[in-house]
């Protein structure tokens, strides 16, 4: 009865959707969905198609029922489907995407890198999605920050140890702590713990939760946090707390550091987080463009892939909402500057020696958000409760292995391979 009820309420859901006026080619994102992104695609990224697109954003969570509502129902109103690699894979194992393997040669011939292409095959024979546009986080500071960096740090080869001495001088001199973290409820904090923190400290994400390497880089985050400003709890954005003058420096996604950058670029530097004892922890993101199987309007959203794939507005795209090109090209020297310190700083984060890629969670489905959760317990509990690390490692370790365990998910980089669900060690 509860699973028909279950059913029952997906196929509602499809139906209501399915009431949009489908002149339009339905195209779901959970990518640019901030307001001013979400304008930008609508009136600039998608102008000059012959056909009008319906762009519609979606937050991850409801985009996994929003397509399975869909599946279960038969009644398919989505034509076109825009969302990272790790929330398209879910959709692959389901075997729900076109493939997409003339389109993907076409590209490839275009200038995309075969890297990328294989990428968008989510591990199977066939193309599942096209990278559509990439990012990663990075660190900004205003060049006022500058004056108290520690004597003889390099601002692109920045280490923990002297984040925290930058951060202790600035606090004493400035009265108040000056680095700031999007640890808010809307927050991209969970890819700083799965990309950057665990990589750089335990060489791993899962296996590694709660060895010693991760109990000793909660207590080095405990001694940066004493110099990071408490409002961070409240921060979603950093280009806000950094353009305000709230914060000298801020670590957050490009796309979200872009506002402040371009509105004053003379004002700021931006460089790579800083490296740990196993390295310096970054996270690639790809997001990616996929058509459903049974897309009212597969023409159409392949003419839409194709647009959005074409070098002027992939240079767009970078200009405007601070995602970068996939396609192999040169930035323009007349793009905006922001951006142009945003692409250096990426730049110098892939290029660095000691990088170590850790790539998005994939094979979660929509547990996502209960992944995300481990690691943000593990910070209010360690962090902003002050409970013990060991006890904490321990409890979110149990929670950790049971959703591997329920979701299947094999290990993913920088994690080493696994056979069934990545354990954690």
């Amino acid at each position: 009865m509860k699973r028909l009820l279950s059913i029952a309420i997906l196929a509602s859901t499809a139906i209501g959707f399915a009431g949009q006026a489908q002149s339009q080619t339905v195209f779901l994102s959970t990518q640019l969905r901030p307001i001013e992104e979400a304008t930008a695609v609508r009136e600039e990224l998608l102008s000059g198609l012959e056909k009008p697109v319906d762009y519609v954003v979606e937050e991850p969570p409801q985009f996994a029922v929003r397509m399975e509502a869909e599946r279960q129902a038969g009644k398919h109103t989505i034509s076109l489907v825009g969302a990272l690699h790790g929330e398209l894979s879910p959709l692959a194992d389901k075997q729900m995407l076109e493939p997409l393997d003339d389109l993907a040669k076409k590209l490839a011939d275009a200038g995309m890198p075969q890297s990328l292409i294989d990428l968008g095959k989510l591990g199977k024979a066939e193309q599942q999605y096209i990278p559509w546009m990439q990012a990663t986080y990075v660190m900004a500071a205003t060049k006022d920050a500058l004056q108290y960096l520690p004597e003889g740090a390099d601002i692109n080869k920045l280490t923990y140890d002297q984040l925290i001495e930058w951060g202790k001088k600035m606090k004493e001199e400035t009265g108040a702590p000056q680095i700031g973290f999007p640890a808010g409820p809307k927050g991209l904090m969970p890819r700083y713990f799965q990309g950057y923190f665990y990589p750089s400290f335990t060489g791993g994400v899962v296996r590694t939760f709660r060895n010693a390497d991760a109990a000793a880089g909660w207590e080095k985050l405990k001694e940066l946090w004493t110099v990071v400003s408490p409002n961070s709890t409240n921060y979603d954005f950093m280009q806000e707390p950094l353009a305000s003058g709230e914060v000298m420096v801020a670590w957050d996604h490009v796309a979200r550091l872009k506002n402040a950058i371009s509105g004053s670029p003379d004002n700021y530097v931006v460089f790579p987080a800083p490296a740990g004892p196993k390295g310096r922890g970054y996270m690639p993101v790809v997001a990616g463009l996929a058509i459903p199987k049974g897309a009212p309007d597969a023409a159409n959203a392949t003419a839409v892939i194709e647009h959005l794939a074409t070098q002027d507005v992939q240079l767009q795209t970078a200009s405007l909402v601070g995602f970068f090109p996939t396609l192999n090209v040169k930035l323009p020297d007349d793009l905006d500057p922001g951006v142009a310190l945003l692409a250096g700083a990426v730049t110098a984060t892939q290029s660095a020696p000691d990088a170590v890629i850790s790539l998005l969670p994939v094979g979660l489905g929509d547990k996502g958000g209960e992944f995300n959760k481990v690691y943000m317990d593990a910070f209010q509990r360690i962090i902003l409760q002050n409970q013990p690390v060991a006890e904490v490692l321990k409890l979110q370790g149990e929670t950790m292995t049971k959703l591997m365990a329920d979701t299947k998910a094999p290990c993913w980089a920088p994690d080493a391979k696994s056979d069934g669900a990545c354990p954690v060690e």
